[in-house]
């Protein structure tokens, strides 16, 4: 009976066991340790160290309550409201994506580029502010403007910044560049931009069946942000200003492509760390 189970381990045990009927084992005690530290507001270390301390009534409650939720298929990361992203815990919420580890690839390369003290950054369509957020916890000197089309995942963003201390980072609503000064350059623009097709099969599957299709979904077959995104950020970027944009692992070719169209050099793209082609960066030649 489940109104036995009151101890932490018996209560992971149980959550363990419903989540290997849709996931492998990793990943159901992963889910099943942060739905417990949630409840518990511990760490997870707390989990192994107390396996026999009891849960109240309330925490029981709560506890089985999401792990029905995730049993349903909802994002751990929504169920618990929080992301771990570049070592930084970002509150998340369904207006948004939730910041996934292969996002890092592009903060990494980013980083890797650009040693100086003093840059100007743009985050289109930042969402949860994750992109942004990790490059100006890295340099607090750069200036870093973060737009995105939704007020809600503004205020979203806001509230990220906020807790993580970084008031350097100027968050605003805009649909791309709709509203962003025609004077303003920048010396680096990044994007993690919708780019999946709408017949993807993918849509019905695993996390995105919860994240919102504005943020996922683009026509062309995926690029037509991207395309919108190369075209316009020369109007936006220094003379040699480096644009980052992350993609589907298989748009690479597609993506170089639409950056030597629009006049960029020095294309390169990245890896992800499940060694597919994520990340591709072109630089501004134009004047």
């Amino acid at each position: 009976m489940v109104s036995n189970l009151t101890t932490i381990k018996q209560l992971f045990d149980f959550a363990k066991s419903c989540f290997l009927q849709f996931e492998d084992a990793y990943d159901a005690k992963v889910d099943a340790q942060a739905l417990l530290s949630a409840v518990l507001d511990k760490p997870t270390s707390f989990l192994s160290t107390w396996p026999e301390k009891h849960l109240s009534a309330e925490q029981q409650t709560l506890f089985l309550s999401f792990v029905k939720r995730r049993e349903q298929g909802e994002p751990v990361a929504f169920i618990v409201g929080k992301q771990q992203f570049w070592s930084l815990d970002f509150f998340v919420a369904p207006c948004t994506l939730i910041p996934r580890p292969d996002t890092e690839t592009l903060v990494e390369a980013v980083l890797s580029n650009n040693q100086a003290v003093q840059l100007s950054l743009l985050d289109l369509g930042t969402g949860t502010g994750a992109i942004a957020l990790a490059l100006a916890s890295e340099h607090q000197t750069w200036q870093v403007d973060a737009v995105d089309f939704s007020a809600e995942t503004v205020q979203l963003a806001r509230s990220n910044a906020e807790q993580l201390r970084l008031t350097q980072v100027d968050i605003y609503q805009s649909d791309w560049f709709s509203n962003i000064s025609n004077s303003k350059r920048f010396d680096i623009i990044v994007s993690n931009p919708p780019y999946i097709a709408s017949d993807d099969k993918h849509l019905a599957q695993g996390d995105v069946r919860f994240e919102p299709k504005s943020a996922l979904v683009a026509d062309e077959q995926g690029f037509a942000d991207i395309r919108h995104i190369i075209d316009k950020s020369r109007d936006y970027l220094t003379v040699n200003g480096q644009l980052y944009l992350e993609h589907g692992f298989e748009q690479h070719q597609g993506v170089q492509q639409l950056f030597a169209e629009y006049g960029y050099g020095n294309i390169k793209t990245y890896n992800d760390y499940g060694g597919n082609p994520r990340i591709t960066i072109g630089i501004n030649t134009t004047s």
